[in-house]
């Protein structure tokens, strides 16, 4: 479940609510979620906004609304790689800000690169 700009799907706090299966926890979690979109990406989201999401690399159709506007996967899928990692591109400019956000998951996509 990694998607492709490296984040683990499985651990993304959108993911787990649209697992959550009491409704109270989840409207909890959709209402942190929405707490935190908002006041570290300049979002304006209520915790309706704050769609099911199957993952990044999902065909089910659900993903969540920021992920739809996602320039790493908008660039991704039109470039049809399984991730990030397998772009002749690695690492773009595109890619910075995730890294300096989480560290981890540019070490992940640098296994998947090198794995390959």
């Amino acid at each position: 479940m990694i998607a492709y700009c490296g984040l683990l799907c499985n651990t993304c706090p959108i993911y787990l609510a649209t697992r959550e299966q009491d409704k109270t926890r989840q409207e909890a979690l959709r209402t942190e979620i929405a707490s935190v979109c908002n006041e570290k990406y300049g979002m304006n989201l209520k915790p309706i906004d704050v769609t099911d999401c199957d993952g990044c690399l999902a065909d089910t159709g659900r993903i969540f609304s920021g992920c739809l506007n996602c320039e790493i996967r908008k660039c991704a899928t039109e470039r049809r790689l399984k991730s990030c990692a397998d772009c002749d591109m690695y690492p773009c400019s595109r890619l910075d800000t995730i890294f300096r956000d989480d560290p981890q998951i540019q070490i992940r996509l640098e296994n998947i690169r090198n794995r390959s």
